[in-house]
């Protein structure tokens, strides 16, 4: 009796066949992936296999002679300097004021009082009592003195230095005479400048500045009272103000040079002219609200040529102080250093042998190096 299913036909030794190069085809490309993707094709379509990689080089450089420098750089501001406020004194009212910008020099007038011309002196004591008496010693003596022969007149003998009591002043001190020789060179000076030659000095009609100076701004107006603010002053050259860190600022000296960096951004020659002594902030009460407490020092700078600032009245400018040099000396980046578990510090030769260097001064990722093993020219490893 014949069976009512069909027979389990087998596979055609053919299908098994390609069934089974497939498989060995699959597995051969996993195991050999590597090198098969190794293996590139020629510009004529034949295998060609790359040669062995060569191992990583090290990064190398050289032992140098340089000048190095530590520099730091800070905001600064560029202008005439602080203001001072002249006063009037005295009675009758301005009629002439100077021109905002115009220069002040000694034995001219600075403003006119009743048409009369208010004379600058340049001095430290303001003038407190007329000068008309020969025999009157004081320091407010010497300014005239001083100024009368600065202007070229001759005051005869040099009038003595006393340490008598000043007339008119509770404060003593040295003192110089006026003699009938000062008083004959003031009246000269009055007649050759259109003054009444008196021979007496008003200290109504002078006025004693620290100076040179500029005229800033015009305050008073014509026909004010001559005893209130008339005008303020500054220095006739321009100069950079800026607030240093007063931990920091011993390393700062009158003379130094600095760059000082413009608005437009050129770097220009300068020189530190003054340090100051006054320490300014540092007080815990005052900080708060966002407010920078550091005790700071006012250092002032000035340029070395006029006409590098010359179209420029005020700017923020920066200045780059270098604040140590170090001339001649062997250097490598800093990279080429390895600090040794010991402490210190090592340069590596290409070979892997290390030589112990003693460091100087870090500056713009380059250091001081020396010691024994350490010679200009050498090849050493570095990170940079």
């Amino acid at each position: 009796m014949a069976s009512s299913s069909s027979p389990r036909k087998r596979p055609r030794p053919a299908a098994r066949t390609v069934r089974n190069a497939t498989v060995v085809a699959a597995v051969l490309a996993v195991a050999a992936g590597g090198t098969y993707g190794a293996t590139v094709l020629s510009d004529h379509g034949e295998r060609r296999r790359p040669g062995p990689a060569a191992a990583p080089s090290a990064r190398t450089t050289q032992v140098k002679r340089a000048d190095l420098s530590d520099s730091r750089t800070l905001p600064g501001v560029l202008g005439f300097g602080a203001r001072v406020t002249v006063k009037g004194t005295g009675e009758g009212v301005i009629t002439r004021l100077p021109a905002a910008g115009s220069a002040v020099a000694s034995g001219k007038p600075l403003f006119w009082v009743d048409d009369e011309p208010v004379t600058a002196f340049f001095g430290d004591t303001p003038f407190f009592r007329p000068l008309d008496k020969a025999g009157i010693t004081g320091r407010d003596v010497t300014v005239l003195v001083e100024n009368l022969r600065a202007l070229g007149y001759d005051i005869g003998p040099r009038p003595r230095q006393s340490m008598e009591p000043v007339a008119g002043s509770a404060a003593g001190g040295i003192g110089t005479e006026l003699t009938t020789g000062v008083l004959d060179a003031l009246k000269r000076w009055q007649h050759d400048t259109g003054r009444k030659a008196t021979g007496t000095l008003d200290p109504d009609r002078a006025v004693v500045l620290p100076g040179p100076s500029r005229v800033d701004a015009v305050k008073a107006q014509l026909g004010d009272p001559a005893a209130e603010d008339v005008l303020s002053l500054t220095a006739q050259t321009k100069s950079v103000t800026v607030k240093v860190d007063a931990g920091s600022a011993d390393s700062l000296h009158k003379g130094d040079k600095v760059g000082i960096v413009l608005p437009d951004t050129r770097t220009v020659p300068g020189r530190i002219v003054s340090v100051g002594t006054t320490v300014q902030g540092g007080d815990d009460g005052d900080a708060g609200d966002g407010i920078d407490a550091t005790p700071t020092l006012q250092v002032t700078v000035r340029h070395l040529h006029s006409a590098d600032v010359a179209k420029l009245d005020a700017a923020s400018v920066q200045v780059v102080f270098t604040t140590r040099t170090r001339k001649n000396v062997l250097v490598v980046p800093v990279g080429a250093l390895l600090a040794l578990s010991e402490g210190g510090y090592a340069l590596q030769r290409p070979g892997g042998k290390l030589v112990g260097i003693r460091t100087g001064l870090f500056a713009k990722g380059l250091v001081e190096v020396s010691g024994a093993g350490v010679e200009e020219g050498d090849v050493v490893v570095t990170a940079s």
